[in-house]
């Protein structure tokens, strides 16, 4: 197994990704040194985080049955009345883990 990750495909492919990612995240910068920030564009920009985690979170709700459902649902409440993003995802996990032990599924 871990002779796995040290052929030299694995660890040309992690090289790739790494400067992929490297590149975007530069040229993202760069680029929007070139943009002018109107205050439509900065409610843009703050708008662009939870965008990026409904669009991740969506598909694994949908998929994952009542459980997996209520838990985001408890832990968008949760987050609502906190504030605190640790104690959303600790609601979260913990009411998923509890409607799946009740056997829901």
């Amino acid at each position: 197994m871990a002779n796995d990750l040290v052929h030299g495909d694995v660890m040309l492919a992690i090289i790739a990704m790494t400067a992929v990612t490297i590149a975007l995240r530069l040229g993202g910068y760069f680029v929007m040194g070139y943009v002018t920030v109107t205050p439509r564009m900065r409610r843009m920009l703050e708008a662009l985080p939870g965008s990026v985690i409904s669009a991740a979170i969506l598909p694994v709700a949908v998929s994952g049955g009542v459980p997996a459902v209520a838990a985001v649902l408890i832990a968008m409440l949760t987050m609502y009345l906190s504030r605190s993003d640790l104690v959303a995802v600790v609601a979260g996990v913990a009411a998923a883990a509890l409607l799946r032990a009740a056997g829901l599924t």
